[in-house]
């Protein structure tokens, strides 16, 4: 992997750069890489800077072998346990929640080991995930007389409904086997496999228009909310968007010469709407 910039051991995220992959490595180690809020502005900012940043196709998200992310850090929160540093906290882990899927590229968390809490809601917020057959996920704040309510938000929008509150209510570990049946993770690899699959799974992504799959990203999370004829009305005017624009054109000629699309990948494009520039929200 090749670094875009020289990056000092201390930073809390190290960001690594290679053929559109902006790798987004969380090192805290010795906390098994708990969400300290100087660990939560490292990575807001490095998303914020992705979300501006065309060359970017896929951002990857990973811990290490003994944690993905362990959620909050808890020395910090009992160390200032006033409402106001704690509201700012929950505040500031909301926001970077919802950044994941509202950031235009494929966001996809790598996961070894445990992801617990918070650690384990910053999975569910991405995009796409998979795991080592030894990572294990918990909701484990129930245990400490703190329920996982925020967690619970992505959890609850990723698992089945009574897997999801068993989770929450006994803040037990599930294996990575369990976690793919309900639908937390894409694909299970052994460990020694995890390169081999990041890589399969980068390759499916990367061969398709990066313009076509921010519209598709934005536009299934805006419809997940909406009633079905809504649905319908929006993603029909989605899809007429897509079909009038280079890439769509491109695909279908390459379709019928039976031949693989070329996609216009240059920075400055700009996004293909939504929605008809008269519309508003």
């Amino acid at each position: 992997m090749t670094e875009a910039r020289a990056l000092p051991t201390d930073d809390l995220v190290i960001r690594t750069d290679d053929q559109g992959v902006a790798r987004l490595r969380l090192n805290r180690p010795k906390a098994f890489n708990s969400l300290s809020t100087a660990l939560m502005t490292e990575l807001q900012d490095e998303l914020d800077a992705i979300a501006k940043d065309p060359t970017v196709r896929v951002v990857l998200l990973q811990g290490d072998r003994q944690a993905f992310c362990a959620g909050h850090d808890l020395k910090e929160m009992r160390s200032h346990s006033d409402r106001g540093f704690l509201g700012s906290l929950f505040q500031q882990c909301s926001r970077l929640m919802m950044t994941l899927p509202r950031l235009p590229q494929p966001v996809i968390a790598r996961v070894d080991g445990i992801a617990t809490a918070a650690g384990c809601q910053l999975v569910a917020a991405c995009d796409l995930a998979f795991c080592s057959t030894e990572a294990r996920f918990a909701t484990s704040g129930v245990k400490y007389g703190l329920f996982c309510s925020t967690p619970m938000v992505a959890l609850s929008r990723n698992v089945r409904r009574k897997p999801a509150m068993e989770m929450l209510l006994t803040g037990d570990f599930i294996g990575a086997e369990r976690a793919l049946a309900e639908g937390l993770v894409n694909l299970v690899a052994p460990p020694d496999d995890m390169d081999r699959a990041e890589a399969d799974l980068l390759a499916r992504i990367l061969d398709k228009p990066p313009r076509v799959l921010a519209l598709g990203k934005q536009a299934f999370y805006r419809q997940l909310g909406m009633p079905l004829a809504e649905a319908y009305a929006f993603t029909s005017e989605v899809i007429v968007n897509n079909a009038l624009d280079a890439d769509a054109r491109e695909g279908l000629d390459a379709f019928a010469n039976k031949r693989s699309p070329v996609w216009d990948d240059a920075p400055g494009r700009g996004p293909i709407p939504l929605k008809k520039p008269d519309d508003h929200d």
